[in-house]
């Protein structure tokens, strides 16, 4: 027999005051505790009697998680079962419902499994639930149904829970020929040779053996496709074969294409998407052939990123008229965003015609982005903002800030969990209407959380709310002040620019780290702020020193500095900022001497590209945060100063875009 589990003992003498009494705790004073006690319990050595009055803290049940997860594929069911009753609607319970679930199923106790399930959006648990009713004798005709339309829901790999659960479907006729072939077919437009092979495994032997050439086909195109039945799905298959291929070898795909299309009478549509995936392979570099594979793309293929390459092509060409044409052929929505407004304006002047400028310039400078404020600058017109400070009042913050899921959320911000802390936002925010999920922006804010502002507001379950973009202050922080202000007039840097590349690198987090280990504030890697100190003659703290918000400033400003002396301006500065020198290098090369805005907008790298409008569009809001004015983009992308400070007026209609 287990011995009884302290952790639970202490937690069930604190239930009542752990409900009531929370609010009343001294969070910050027992920060400590709760660390050393989440650290214990990661290390194994954790026993609730060194933590004497813990039991109340908030954030209980996570140290409790943590502790109980060490031993989950032993877990008793009494232990796990009193664990999710007492955190029963909390995002602790349902993080340990994810871990305690699939330890049922290894464990292969199906009665306990379904007395604890949950719907879920995790199939590997949904098949693991479909293993537990078939186990319990109930896989009947709804059991039939679920495990088909997890079949078919995907044409990618799916979990190795699903692999007995697809095993009985087959053996009791519940995977009949079409539906082989449905999860085939969808395998195939996700490039999953693998998957399909898999699938075929139930066909008939004809069947199967044509399934497997097609997979064959999408692995390595091969000439026994010219025989294949000339039917839809033999076309599809050749399309998507070729549309792999031309992403590795466009000029061999475009080669091949026309006796695979004449042999299995492929569509203009059909041959179209082969020559999309040509064109887009193409023109992603600007290699020669790129006007000439976009002009072979039939028109009713293109879609929004090629009309867009289209029109970036040209221009990086400097053919001005092409450019023109592209942006006029692309859809009334995307060619009234305030980019292609802006640069059908531009072409429309360098074409002569005035006055069509003037009228797509004013349009596009309703827009507070990057283009828009380019575009006021081109007819000197102030920059439109209109910014929404709403006043819900204290008691309504208070109110929320209160509630328990934002309490556990912010403790665990500031104890460095951000999975965890980003769980229970999201069961706060599930319950919330838009004024509470405001308060709770605010609310994180104040807690030193800004990047809550950025993925709560503006959309709701993929509703649109564009009245939050609006919401700048909550959106654009300004935190470490001081520091930056500092460091912006030792390096002789503007301090909205060093305030816009922390917002767009970490969105103000400290503890940022990215996937190429960039660190902090302005994401910096170790080796740059190594190289950063040495040349400024200063003592450098090793890698963890980055997470110093003073010291990340410090180098990533002087960074920027030296990014700026080295390429003369800062738009440019920006760009080696984010992609690093050797293709900063080969831009400038490609294209020398191009006026600023083409040669951002042909920047090869969508994320550059998009990064270098984003910092110069964020100065602009941060010097309106700053100064109430803002010093032109026009000017400040060039390095100028001291221009002529801009005003900033609030047209009607207006939506900004994040």
């Amino acid at each position: 027999m287990k011995r009884p589990h302290s952790v639970i003992v202490l937690a069930a003498a604190f239930g009542l005051f752990l409900s009531r009494g929370a609010q009343a705790q001294n969070l910050e004073a027992q920060r400590p505790q709760i660390r050393a006690a989440l650290a214990a319990a990661e290390s194994g050595s954790f026993n609730a009697s060194d933590y004497p009055g813990l039991g109340a803290h908030p954030l209980y049940g996570w140290v409790e998680l943590t502790d109980l997860k060490r031993n989950i594929d032993t877990l008793s069911t009494a232990q796990a079962q009193s664990f999710l009753k007492r955190y029963d609607g909390q995002a602790v319970a349902d993080a340990f419902r994810a871990l305690w679930l699939p330890a049922l199923s290894r464990r292969q106790d199906w009665p306990t499994l379904r007395a604890v399930w949950k719907p879920t959006s995790n199939v590997g648990l949904q098949c693991a639930e479909l293993n537990a009713r078939q186990a319990l004798g109930k896989a009947d005709a709804q059991w039939t149904l679920d495990a088909q339309k997890i079949w078919t829901s995907t044409g990618k790999a799916l979990p190795d829970s699903c692999d007995p659960v697809f095993a009985l479907l087959g053996a009791n006729g519940g995977l009949p020929p079409a539906l082989r072939w449905e999860r085939i077919d969808k395998a195939a437009a996700e490039q999953q040779p693998a998957v399909m092979r898999s699938a075929a495994r139930g066909l008939p032997a004809a069947d199967a053996a044509l399934a497997n050439d097609y997979a064959a086909f999408l692995g390595a195109v091969h000439t026994r496709a010219l025989g294949w039945p000339k039917t839809e799905r033999s076309r599809k298959m050749a399309m998507y074969g070729l549309m792999r291929l031309a992403k590795s070898s466009p000029a061999s795909a475009e080669l091949q294409l026309p006796q695979y299309a004449a042999a299995l009478g492929m569509s203009e549509t059909e041959r179209g998407k082969v020559l999309y995936e040509a064109a887009l392979w193409t023109v992603a570099s600007y290699e020669p052939d790129s006007a000439r594979r976009l002009n072979a793309v039939p028109e009713a293929v293109y879609d929004e990123k090629l009309h867009e390459w289209r029109a970036r092509e040209a221009m990086a060409r400097g053919d001005w008229p092409a450019a023109l044409t592209a942006i006029r052929k692309m859809p009334k929505t995307q060619r009234e965003d305030s980019r292609w407004r802006y640069f059908e304006a531009r072409l429309a002047e360098k074409a002569g015609d005035k006055a069509e400028a003037q009228r797509l310039f004013r349009e596009a400078a309703k827009s507070a982005t990057f283009h828009g404020f380019m575009a006021a600058d081109r007819i000197n017109q102030g920059y439109a903002l209109c910014a929404w400070i709403p006043n819900d009042g204290a008691a309504a913050r208070a109110a929320v800030a209160r509630d328990p899921a934002i309490v556990r959320a912010m403790e665990l911000w500031k104890l460095e969990r951000p999975g965890w802390a980003t769980s229970e936002w999201n069961s706060a925010l599930s319950r919330f209407d838009d004024t509470q999920r405001r308060l709770a922006v605010e609310v994180a804010r104040d807690n030193g959380w800004f990047d809550r502002a950025v993925f709560s507001l503006g959309s709701v379950a993929g509703q649109s709310r564009p009245d939050e973009q609006r919401l700048y202050e909550l959106r654009f922080p300004l935190h470490h002040g001081e520091t930056i202000r500092r460091e912006a007039a030792r390096n002789a840097i503007d301090p909205a620019w060093v305030a816009a590349e922390i917002r767009a690198e970490s969105v103000f987090n400290p503890n940022a780290r990215s996937g190429a280990n960039a660190m902090g504030l302005m994401q910096v890697l170790p080796s740059t702020g190594a190289a950063t100190a040495k040349s400024l003659g200063l003592p450098w703290g090793g890698a963890a020193s980055l997470y110093d918000s003073d010291t990340n400033i410090m180098l990533g400003t002087a960074y920027l500095r030296q990014m700026e002396n080295k390429y003369g301006t800062p738009y440019v500065a920006i760009a080696a900022y984010n992609a690093g020198p050797a293709p900063t290098a080969r831009w400038q090369s490609q294209r020398p001497n191009y006026d600023p805005d083409f040669w951002i907008e042909t920047i090869s790298y969508k994320e550059t590209r998009e990064y270098v409008a984003r910092v110069l569009a964020f100065s602009v809001i941060y010097d309106w945060r700053l100064n109430g004015n803002a010093l032109p983009v026009t000017d400040r992308m060039l390095g100028r100063v001291d221009a002529k400070r801009k005003s900033f007026t609030c047209p009607t209609a207006q939506v900004p875009k994040s």
